[in-house]
Parts: structure tokens; C-alpha cells; sequence
């Protein structure tokens, strides 16, 4: 199963805004197989290593980067931890805190110390998660499948989850029979399938609440219309598999989910990049680094996509001016690292992207709430 934490837009805004002496951020690719995860726990052994190097390297005070070594030393050492894992952990440390984000996208291996913490990569696990669950409905049986980018598709079990429809509505039995003085025939049935269908979603809420991936029905008529009506979480995907999925395997399930997934990141981004266009003609979006920093700056900035993988070398002053160097510092994160900063300070929304996303490839595209 893949365990996942995803910080909220609060969490990211916390971590942007965190300034320190030492602020340790650490990537690592990891596996939900719990067999695999003591090479992951050797590897972040290393990388804690590094980290501490770098601080010694830096002339950091010893005793304080002690203090974040015997953190990272105690997790390495959680056997509880490594045995629940998704693809990737994002890791960020300090000499008094140190907090865990599981991630269903693969990130890069990265390890850093600085001023404040590397938040970028985990834009993208946030914005658009390479994982979703199938939700297998029928009214025989219902199944919770989670599919992720590159293991196989594996069934969930769910507190208090409805076996079938009969037993969820009756206590017994198929639904083939009313007692005396109920609604009779089709009707009746539509009726009883809705009470069904919130059960199975009140089972759901728990799980799926704070998971942030999208849920994708696979179900036949009436039931996929009635389960529309009742559902409560909003990443219900429109799109869903049709016909009855009793017949399929998870594996079966997972593929037919799989270009459902890829649909639901090209619809979203179309749409912005609509938007995007519109706003454009009307001033109120850019792609100039320097113009969406000072946007940034004043709260003017309503969405941001940025490249989750290039790093722009500078610093943004009070007012907004951007000025770049030479070269990159140590321990950098750069312009676009702090405009985004910026952007969830003053309540608006980044997403972080692959350079191909970006309108005319840019570094970043802006969308304004007003010209500047």
C-alpha cells in the first residue's frame, strides 16, 4: 500500500516562510515495498552525512548540527517508519524539528543546507500526484483499488465497508424483496442503492480525507449515477470506467485508471493555460521573472506555475527588485524558490511543473489578480 502524507497548502506555506541558522532539506526516492526499505535506510544514513558535512564545511556550530544528526540518526532507526513508505520522503530538519512528508511522485535524491528550506520539488507532489484509488462498485461487492506510477495495483481494505448492497441496507441477503408499506419495484431499488452508496462513502471518508488523490468510480448504471449524488470527496474524478468491474482484476482496473489520471493533469492544465491566454490579454499575466517577483512582492499574484527543476540565482529586496549574480552561493535557492514564497505568504497557489508545462517554456508563468 502506498502511505502517503502530502503536506497541505498551510504545511508549504509554514516551510517556505521558515528562516534559521540551519535548515537541512533532504529528498529521497523510497519504495512502498517494506522488503526494500533498509537500502532506503542506509541511504539517508549517507545523506545525513552529507548534511552534516556541509554545516561543518560552512563553519555551522557543531553542537547545534549534533543536535540535527541525532534526529536524522533516530529516524533511520524507526523500524515503524521505513515499514509504511510511498516513492518518495521529503526530509526537513532543523536542530529542534524535524518533520516527514511521504510522496506518491519520485523526486530526485537531493540533500541541502541553508537559511531556509528547499520546498520546490514537493510542489509537484502537491499539485499533481501520480497516484489516485478505484473505487470498484457494484452491488455484490465493492473494492478499493490504489494505483500508483510504478508498482502494481493493490487492494485497500476499509473500516467499515459495506460487503454488498443487500447486507449494507437489509443485514441479509440480496435486495430482491420489500417489506410490507415500502416504495415498490425500480424506485424502491434506486432508493436502497442510495443508502448503499452512503455507506460505502462514510467508509471512505477517513482514508481518503487529507490524501489529496483523486478517486476514480469504476461502476455500472444506476449505481455510478446514484454514487455521483450521494459523494462527498472532492476529488472524485467525472470521468469514470464503465460497466461493471466485478469482472476485473485490480491490474485490469489499474490500466483502464491509468490514462483517466493522465487526463485529469492535461485537463487541469489546459484550463490554466486558458486562463493563462485570457488574463494575458488583459495584462494581468507574465512569464518575466522580474515582473512576477514584484507582482509576488505585493500580493498581486493569484496563480504561479514553476519549474520545479531549474534554479535562478539571486535575491528579491522588500520592494520587489530582483538582482542576479555571477554565480550561485551555497546553499541558494534562488529567485523563483522565493517568489513562491512570496505567492503562498499573500494566499495564492503555486504549482510546480516540468519546463515543457510551462507556457512558451519559461522559467515560470504568472496569472495576476491585478496589472502591475
Amino acid at each position: 500500500m502506498l502511505y502517503v502524507d502530502i503536506p497541505s497548502s498551510v504545511d508549504i506555506a509554514a516551510l517556505t516562510s521558515h528562516r534559521g541558522d540551519l535548515c537541512v532539506s533532504i529528498y529521497l526516492p523510497t519504495t512502498p515495498v517494506t522488503q526494500e526499505a533498509q537500502g532506503h535506510r542506509i541511504e539517508l544514513k549517507n545523506l545525513a552525512k552529507q548534511a552534516i558535512e556541509q554545516i561543518h564545511a560552512a563553519g555551522g556550530d557543531r553542537h547545534r548540527a549534533a543536535l540535527i544528526a541525532e534526529q536524522l540518526d533516530d529516524l533511520v532507526d524507526d523500524d515503524e517508519f521505513w515499514r509504511f513508505q510511498a516513492h518518495s520522503l521529503a526530509i526537513f530538519a532543523t536542530p529542534e524539528n524535524l518533520q516527514t512528508f511521504r510522496v506518491p511522485n519520485a523526486l530526485a535524491r537531493i540533500v541541502s543546507v541553508s537559511d531556509r528550506f528547499y520546498v520546490k520539488p514537493l510542489l509537484r507532489a502537491v499539485s499533481f500526484p501520480n497516484a489516485c484509488y478505484v473505487l470498484a462498485l457494484a452491488q455484490r461487492s465493492v473494492r478499493l483499488v490504489e494505483v500508483s506510477a510504478d508498482l502494481p495495483a493493490v487492494p485497500v481494505e476499509v473500516e467499515a465497508m459495506p460487503q454488498d448492497a443487500g447486507r449494507a441496507v437489509r443485514g441479509v441477503g440480496e435486495i430482491d424483496h420489500w417489506p410490507s408499506g415500502r416504495i415498490q419495484g425500480a424506485e424502491g431499488q434506486k432508493v436502497l442503492l442510495r443508502q448503499f452508496a452512503r455507506k460505502v462513502d462514510r467508509a471512505l471518508r477517513p482514508l481518503l480525507g487529507g490524501s489529496g488523490l483523486p478517486l476514480i468510480l469504476a461502476a455500472a448504471e444506476p449505481l455510478a449515477s446514484i454514487y455521483r449524488s450521494v459523494n462527498t470527496y472532492s476529488q472524485l474524478a467525472e470521468a469514470g470506467i464503465e460497466g461493471s468491474p466485478e469482472g476485473l482484476t485490480e491490474a485490469q482496473l489499474a490500466e483502464r485508471a491509468r490514462p483517466i489520471l493522465d487526463e485529469l493533469y492535461r485537463d487541469e492544465l489546459a484550463t490554466w493555460r486558458a486562463l493563462f491566454q485570457q488574463r494575458e490579454n488583459q495584462g494581468r499575466a507574465t512569464t518575466d521573472v522580474a515582473q512576477a517577483a514584484r507582482a509576488a512582492t505585493f500580493g498581486a499574484v493569484d496563480m504561479i506555475l514553476v519549474d520545479i527543476d531549474q534554479i535562478i540565482p539571486g535575491r528579491i529586496d522588500e520592494q520587489g527588485a530582483v538582482s542576479f549574480p555571477e554565480q550561485q552561493d551555497e546553499g541558494e535557492y534562488g529567485v523563483v524558490d522565493e517568489i513562491a514564497a512570496r505567492v503562498l505568504a499573500a494566499g495564492g497557489r503555486v504549482i510546480g511543473v516540468r519546463k515543457a508545462d510551462i507556457p512558451r517554456e519559461g522559467t515560470l508563468a504568472a496569472i495576476l489578480r491585478y496589472p502591475v
